[in-house]
């Protein structure tokens, strides 16, 4: 997986920041997959900043329904409509998501000529196409909003075909029915279980993305064991009571879920427009004092997991 941020900004886009957006590009031999996470204003021509462009989406999640996550979608969905684009997409987030589609889309007179399927999301399994789960979990925010944990299954171990063939296996069809832990019969009238050929499974990435949030009971279940924590670090520690307040964390409560959820790295965004680049620099030290393993998004910021 490769998370590519679009827009790290809180509520109002900066000289260097956009809004909130983020793509994830999920890499397969054969399925591979182009997903959005939120999509502030101005998130498609930030994409043509990069070798992505909407046609390519597959699915959009939106954490919530603030504008500074949602005000690009309308743009998006038209551009991708009137470039010719038939590739299906599929949107979802809280209740309230298809109204806002649907009346941005009546009242400018726009519509799309590709199949589009919004799905209102409750807390729990969102979605699960065979190599990855999306969960949602639900965060504490003025309004509706989810966090999106997604995570790969788990990938067959490596098949010991020298230990086969010396059972008188010959590779072909019969090794591919044992990778996937099939029992096959020989010729001979032996029975071959492939489980006793596979290596143990490789655990697949884990990916938990939150939406703006305060502290909330559901954020540990949401981080826990992740490869990659994205969180909002809105302001500095100091700052913390006024963050809270206002639906939001502060740099010290990120990173003291990151150290409580065991996750690998954990990566800051939606911060406030009040810090430039060397107040970033100061959020990234208070988080880093406290979980090391922690890097400052910036636009176009590419992090692999």
């Amino acid at each position: 997986m490769e998370l590519i941020f679009l827009g790290t900004s809180a509520g109002v886009p900066t000289c260097t920041r956009n809004v909130s957006a983020a793509l994830l590009n999920l890499r397969h031999p054969t399925r591979p997959a182009l997903w959005l996470i939120d999509c502030g204003e101005g998130t498609q021509q930030q994409m043509q900043r990069t070798a992505w462009h909407p046609g390519k989406l597959d699915r959009i999640f939106i954490t919530h329904l603030h504008g500074d996550h949602l005000f690009g979608l309308p743009g998006l969905l038209c551009s991708r409509s009137m470039a010719g684009n038939v590739h299906p997409l599929t949107i979802y987030g809280p209740k309230g998501l298809r109204e806002f589609i649907d009346t941005a889309l009546r009242l400018s007179g726009s519509w799309t000529d590709y199949p589009l399927t919004v799905v209102e999301i409750e807390e729990g399994p969102v979605m699960d196409d065979g190599l990855r789960r999306v969960t949602a979990v639900a965060l504490n925010h003025p309004v509706e909003c989810y966090g999106y944990r997604i995570e790969e299954h788990d990938k067959p171990g490596a098949l010991d075909a020298a230990a086969l063939m010396a059972q008188g296996v010959k590779p072909g069809p019969l090794f591919q029915r044992l990778k996937a832990g099939e029992i096959v019969t020989l010729e001979d009238g032996r029975r071959i279980d492939g489980n006793d050929f596979l290596a143990p499974a490789v655990p697949g990435k884990k990916l938990a993305l939150f939406g703006d949030t305060a502290p909330c009971p559901g954020a540990l279940a949401l981080a826990r064991g992740a490869d990659v924590m994205v969180h909002e670090t809105t302001l500095e520690a100091e700052m913390e009571e006024k963050a809270n307040s206002r639906g939001h964390s502060s740099t010290r409560q990120a990173a003291r879920l990151a150290q409580e959820a065991g996750v690998g790295r954990l990566v800051m965004t939606h911060i406030s427009s009040r810090y430039d680049d060397e107040g970033g620099q100061r959020l990234l030290a208070e988080c880093q004092a406290i979980f090391p393993d922690t890097l400052l998004a910036e636009d176009f910021a590419v992090v692999e997991i």
